[in-house]
């Protein structure tokens, strides 16, 4: 039977974690997971606020409009079988729609990607 191939960067990313979280038990392994999802929602979500603007967080040339990122706020959501916290950005109007965590879902256990959301849209 033959073995079935590995993308190497997720192998390299699953030794890095396994490294960093020396798990024991099924249950360490979950709770290591657990810890890298919240970054990976909130890149994921500051990607999409950069991609509704048309420039990054950092950018400082003239805006087209007032609106403008408005801080972070807190919200849990569930993942699997656990719950993670993690900020989300909001902007002033609250026309930012996201198509990760849309508004006021907390189970994302079996929301599907829309797409290549982690990517900067550059059409505009």
């Amino acid at each position: 039977m033959e073995r079935i191939k590995r993308d190497p960067k997720k192998v390299t990313l699953a030794q890095a974690i396994l490294e960093a979280n020396k798990p024991n038990f099924v249950e360490d392994i979950q709770d290591a997971l657990k810890d890298i999802f919240d970054p990976m929602f909130e890149a994921m979500l500051k990607v999409e606020m950069d991609n509704h603007f048309g420039y990054d967080s950092n950018d400082k040339s003239q805006k087209e409009n007032d609106n403008r990122r408005n801080g972070y706020g807190k919200g849990t959501i569930k993942i699997i079988q656990d719950q993670i916290e993690i900020e989300f950005s909001r902007d002033r109007d609250d026309s930012f729609k996201s198509t990760v965590i849309p508004k006021r879902q907390k189970d994302v256990s079996s929301t599907e990607n829309p797409g290549n959301v982690c990517k900067r849209n550059t059409s505009t």
